[in-house]
């Protein structure tokens, strides 16, 4: 079992195809839920300790502003930990927005500067292509068993 970033970081429909093939997706709901579950996080709507942005600045530097600093805390982390990554360029909103497009090409860059098998794709514009995105995902979740197996 791989553990495997997707990008959009929070994109449902990615997470729950890494699951059925059997990895980890590593995505930002499950990183959020830990938090908003954490006893001692007492600011609700902000979930944060002082800790996280100082954790963000391994990933960001201090001019960068601070929602980028942020976001970072939460997914460098994923990024540290990640042995495979799925890379969907030109997504839709709906697939999976992250709200912050520093923090999106930060996200992407650091992806692709780990030395892991990643895949990118294109958002499917048309039924065809959706199918076709779906097969390219398969074939690469299958890929990273047979890896792991040799």
């Amino acid at each position: 079992m791989a553990k495997v970033i997707i990008y959009p970081i929070n994109s449902l429909i990615l997470s729950d195809l890494v699951e059925r093939f059997g990895h980890k997706p590593l995505a930002m709901m499950e990183k959020i839920k830990e938090k908003v579950n954490t006893v001692g996080v007492d600011s609700p709507p902000l979930n944060i300790t002082a800790v996280e942005p100082k954790m963000g600045l391994k990933y960001a530097a201090v001019e960068v502003p601070a929602g980028v600093r942020g976001r970072m805390a939460i997914v460098g982390p994923m990024i540290d930990e990640a042995e495979a990554a799925i890379i969907v360029n030109e997504a839709s909103m709906a697939f999976g927005c992250m709200g912050c497009a520093r923090t999106n090409e930060l996200t992407k860059y650091l992806i692709r500067q780990k030395n892991i098998p990643i895949l990118e794709a294109e958002y499917p514009r048309s039924e065809e292509e959706g199918q076709e995105f779906v097969y390219k995902i398969a074939e690469f979740l299958r890929s990273l068993s047979t890896e792991e197996r040799t």
